[in-house]
């Protein structure tokens, strides 16, 4: 088994790309076990869990690695949520510890008002405010930087949004290995993503998403730097991987859209010799976007497949898919299956469920039924909804979503939460909620409303909805424009019937292109 932390304690190991800030390897084993023995003052033991709530800041990374260190699940929390989602996936997940940064105390010391369980809120740049909320640093002070006697290996816990009701944490079992061992399922990805030893990645995306925290946990973790952005710039994006030498870079389609955008000129200005790996996944990548990046970076372009649930992998390097236009790439990690509505196997290139022989057994944390619906009866296999269909070759073409789950710019978004808060607008009797074409985003939240009768819709009003939206919602989840109809389509049973509203929006546009 692989032995991981063992760079020079000197060696950088987290860098901010855009202010320069870096930790060391050393500086980071140090705070890693501080929060590690912390923790374990704290009471919380092997399995229980903790939450992590901030923007990319040069703490993040060592407040997840130290629960990697101490056997404990822990959260990392989209940046973006309001109180009340804060304490929803902070209750949900059973924290008994959140740790924040002072952007976000005011949003965390909210949503703390509805979380009995949580012991100790941490805040990484800030002062404290008592017992109940502590800079870590002080809080860490009196702990040794060694490791603490009992390591075992901990896991994120993230969340993913379904289709219908809340989020839910994806919980996977604790791995037998070492706290220092890297996991059989981690070992695939660092494979299958090609990151190799002592190199240095870029880290352009949130870390509160699985596949930007993967890349940068596996990148340090093997004794290399990641480079952080504390936002996207595509321009920065570029001036990064020419200062810092990097070599190897994790985007989402909307990001090489805007990276494609810019300027000639500025394009050339920048030195990106060093990269030999550019990976990119999270969403469909329209086609043209895939062929123009190619044209632009090389044939260094490698996409994937796969979900936070970690079901199955799937990759695909720039010749395969320039042979295979629209593919994301053959299963490399996990079986996949192409079933009908009635779990029979369907011939190559006809479309159905696609579903992984699971290769890394997972379930909904405290949501039996939802777990079940994403399981066969006999739990060999799972799925996460995608449609799509396989050719004799085995690569894979995804061609829909099962749900309305819409996909904006990489990010998962939920659009039942939106809809049920707009009915209960004063002025709405009735709302759709759904994902409709957008060039640069891949799709974007659109609205359709039906106002109570006498109400004449008009810019105002719509400017109200949106307003009202984003007073509830993190703005992400809320509808870009609001569009209004007479009345609604509605199947015989009185369920609305979104699909031919949604419809509308997508004729002339093929839905979610690859």
């Amino acid at each position: 088994m692989e032995q991981l932390f063992t760079a020079d304690p000197s060696h950088p190991a987290i860098i901010m790309a855009q202010s320069g800030a870096t930790i060391t390897h050393g500086e980071l084993e140090a705070r890693v076990n501080k929060i590690a023995h912390l923790m374990r003052a704290m009471g919380l033991k092997r399995s229980d869990h903790y939450a992590v709530f901030m923007e990319n800041h040069q703490r993040y990374i060592e407040c997840g690695l130290a629960g990697e260190r101490a056997g404990l699940y822990y959260t990392n929390v989209n940046s973006y949520l309001t109180p009340g989602e804060l304490a929803y996936v902070v209750n949900n997940s059973l924290s008994q510890v959140l740790i924040t940064s002072r952007a976000h105390l005011a949003v965390a010391r909210q949503a703390l008002l509805d979380c009995p369980r949580v012991k100790l809120c941490l805040v990484v740049d800030g002062p404290g405010e008592g017992d109940a909320v502590r800079n870590l640093d002080e809080a860490t002070a009196a702990f040794p930087q060694t490791p603490i006697p009992d390591e075992s290996k901990g896991l994120a816990m993230l969340y993913s949004s379904g289709t219908t009701g809340q989020p839910k944490g994806i919980l996977r079992p604790l791995a037998d290995t070492p706290a220092r061992v890297m996991t059989p399922f981690a070992t695939a990805f660092a494979k299958f993503w090609d990151v190799r030893r002592g190199e240095i990645c870029l880290v352009p995306g949130p870390l509160y998403h699985s596949a930007p925290w993967g890349e940068a946990g596996l990148t340090i973790t093997r004794d290399g730097t990641a480079v952080v952005m504390e936002r996207f710039d595509e321009e920065a994006v570029l001036r990064a991987i020419e200062k810092y030498r990097v070599t190897h870079a994790q985007f989402v389609p909307t990001m090489f859209s805007r990276m494609l955008k810019l300027p000639p000129d500025v394009r050339a200005r920048y030195d990106l010799s060093s990269l030999r790996y550019v990976l990119h996944g999270a969403a469909p990548c329209p086609t043209p976007v895939k062929q123009a990046i190619i044209d632009w970076l090389g044939p260094i372009v490698h996409e994937y497949y796969s979900a936070t649930e970690g079901l199955g992998l799937a990759i695909c390097d720039s010749e395969q898919w320039l042979k295979h236009k629209g593919t994301v790439g053959k299963a490399v990690y996990g079986e996949v299956h192409v079933l009908d509505e009635e779990m029979g196997e369907v011939p190559p290139r006809t479309v159905g469920k696609l579903w992984f022989k699971t290769a890394y057994p997972f379930e909904y944390f405290n949501d039996p039924k939802k777990t079940a619906a994403a399981n066969s009866p006999d739990r060999a296999m799972s799925t996460v909804g995608d449609i799509g269909y396989v050719d004799e070759e085995g690569f894979i073409y995804l061609t829909d979503r099962e749900s309305f789950m819409i996909i904006s710019g990489g990010v998962n978004i939920y659009p039942q939460e939106s809809e049920n808060l707009l009915v209960t607008h004063p002025k709405v009797r009735d709302a759709a909620v759904f994902g409709a074409p957008n060039e640069e985003m891949g799709e974007e939240v659109k609205a359709v409303v039906q106002l109570v009768s006498g109400l004449e819709p008009g810019p105002e009003t719509e400017a109200e909805l949106i307003a009202f939206c984003r007073k509830h919602l993190a703005p992400m989840k809320c509808p870009r424009s609001i569009d209004f109809e007479d009345d609604f389509p509605r199947l015989p049973t009185g369920k609305l019937y979104k699909t031919a509203l949604r419809d509308r929006y997508w004729k002339g546009h093929k839905s979610r292109i690859l």
